[in-house]
């Protein structure tokens, strides 16, 4: 099958689950690593005007607010979050599941906290819905590694393609010789890779 690469243009971003409480329970990377790759995305996302899907479950909760800094980044997104009332697969929750088709896109980029709960079923939910996913794996983690290990073989056994923030940013931008490759390589990457 012959591949085509992600865009701006053909794809749309899910950042599921990115809460305060929910990323403490994550152990298989680090919390500030975790957080880092998360809002690099959010914020190519919004430097590319991609479509962004922001979703949480049960915020008021152990599970706690999504990450402050997302309402910063994608304010609108943001505002626009859909709720969930402890729907574990997201793409069951009527409301996620119209958001994500109103993107009008087929090729998706999900990054999700945990992976081995929050991540794994939409992902195979959306596989066969008929979208192209591309499973984000560093903005995500999972309690323990070989809970990780399970839900990323799992999804990767399933179609999925595995990939990281880096990786999926340098493939969207495509060029770092156009305004937004510039804009992402000053902002985006390079206060990561030196931080």
């Amino acid at each position: 099958m012959a591949y085509e690469r992600f865009t701006c243009d053909n794809a749309a971003v899910l950042l599921i689950d990115h809460q305060v409480g929910t990323m403490s329970w994550v152990h298989s990377i680090a919390f500030e690593e975790m957080k880092r790759n998360a809002l690099m995305l959010a914020k190519t996302a919004r430097i590319l005007k991609m479509p962004v899907v922001l979703t949480s479950s049960m915020e008021e909760y152990a599970q706690g607010p999504l990450l402050s800094e997302l309402e910063t980044i994608l304010p609108a997104e943001f505002a626009a979050r859909i709720k969930r009332a402890g729907v574990v697969n997201a793409m069951e929750d009527e409301h996620f599941a119209a958001a994500v088709k109103a993107t009008g896109r087929k090729k998706i980029i999900v990054a999700g906290v945990t992976n081995d709960v929050c991540t794994v079923f939409p992902a195979l939910s959306l596989l066969s819905d008929g979208y192209e996913v591309q499973v984000i794996a560093d903005a995500g983690g999972s309690p323990a590694k070989i809970a990780d290990d399970m839900a990323l073989r799992r999804m990767e056994r399933a179609g999925v393609t595995l990939s990281s923030t880096n990786q999926v940013i340098a493939e969207l931008a495509g060029s770092w010789g156009t305004p937004e490759g510039m804009e992402i390589a000053q902002n985006v990457l390079m206060p990561a890779l030196q931080g």
